[in-house]
């Protein structure tokens, strides 16, 4: 599919960024970019999903053409024609390599430098997203990173070592999509609507999500983002199944998140208080989805296409047909499929997230 480009070479992005960009992979005295950290582990859905879910009982993978028509390998499980925001940051970062899936069982010189755990239509609850079939739930992705910090343990001769090189790495985290759009506003789940309000279903995420991050800190984690979940109401398939009476997304839908977010930000703020020798940041990927659906003017990028997908999709996963032919002109277009970003979106968005990311290293 053609040689890899560098992010700085490729990326679509406000130039002001790349002043942050070179602070984060600024080349050696040889000349090579060197990484701004040692590690970098993924957790997250199939916004940052790189291969979790091929080998699952499930309808929601998409290791299959036209997926990853711009991706230098091809198909691989990444829900987008190219890259998601999650490997355009470790670009930034400067790690030479993709981050390997959990599942393709990385070898021991690959954890050293991280995992990606991510698994398409996962959610903070272990029931959300299920009825498509098997996902990897966040809690059992952090089973899976047990594993790999046990891997390291005996890697390195003992967990103080072991430690101390976790607690170089940044630690990514997406997560709570799936646990409303599959999950609390799916038309069929009116038991959970009628067990928890809006705001007592966000406060039941934060207080689980809570407990997860707090795993992740006992597991070595000391560098952690965590993203917000962003303008749902805002893709292709709840435009369409909902309806926006004449609005550009489905408002009610963007409210009914809101407070999940006001939570995490305040959970947050817990942490970093309980937890000194750690950092903590807030992604806005809100902030960042809007900025990006804007496109660059400085660089004449611009989205044509705002609320439909670039390929032909399922009426029922929201997913690209296999083998179908999608649109020729992707940098046109804000939306893959149904529900994720082109590649080209990314990499509009992702660096607007850099700064906080940069504050947490």
């Amino acid at each position: 599919m053609g040689s890899r480009r560098s992010f700085l070479q490729s990326c679509s992005c406000p130039l002001s960024l790349f002043v942050v960009v070179v602070a984060l992979a600024a080349p050696s005295a040889d000349g090579s970019r060197a990484a701004r950290v040692p590690c970098y582990f993924i957790f997250g859905d199939s916004l940052y999903d790189s291969g979790n879910n091929n080998n699952l009982n499930t309808s929601v993978k998409v290791n299959y053409s036209p997926y990853g028509i711009d991706f230098p390998a091809g198909p691989t499980g990444r829900f987008s024609n190219g890259r998601t925001a999650a490997d355009i940051i470790g670009e930034t970062l400067g790690f030479k390599d993709f981050i390997p899936p959990f599942a393709s069982n990385p070898d021991d010189r690959q954890i050293l430098v991280g995992v990606n755990y991510a698994s398409g239509s996962a959610g903070i609850l272990v029931q959300s997203g299920k009825q498509g079939g098997d996902n990897v739930d966040l809690s059992k992705q952090l089973r899976n990173h047990k594993v790999t910090v046990s891997r390291i343990v005996k890697k390195l001769g003992s967990k103080k070592a072991a430690f101390e090189h976790l607690g170089q790495c940044l630690y990514i985290c997406n997560m709570g999509n799936n646990d409303y759009i599959n999950n609390y506003i799916l038309p069929q789940s009116t038991a959970i609507r009628s067990q928890y309000n809006p705001a007592q279903f966000a406060a039941l995420l934060v207080a689980r999500y809570s407990a997860q991050i707090k795993r992740m800190y006992e597991l070595g984690a000391r560098k952690v983002a965590l993203a917000g979940i962003s303008n749902i109401g805002c893709t292709p398939s709840l435009i369409a199944t909902v309806g926006t009476n004449g609005a550009p997304c489905v408002t009610s839908v963007n409210q009914l998140v809101a407070p999940f977010n006001i939570g995490l930000k305040s959970l947050i703020s817990q942490l970093k208080s309980a937890h000194p020798d750690a950092k903590f940041g807030y992604l806005d990927t809100i902030r960042a989805g809007i900025l990006a659906s804007q496109g660059n003017r400085l660089i004449r990028s611009e989205f044509k296409v705002r609320t439909t997908p670039c390929c032909q999709v399922s009426t029922v996963t929201g997913l690209c047909l296999p083998n179908t032919v999608p649109c020729s002109q992707r940098q046109s277009y804000l939306f893959w499929d149904a529900f994720h970003p082109t590649e080209l979106a990314n990499r509009l968005g992702a660096p607007i997230l850099l700064p906080v990311i940069q504050r947490i290293l």
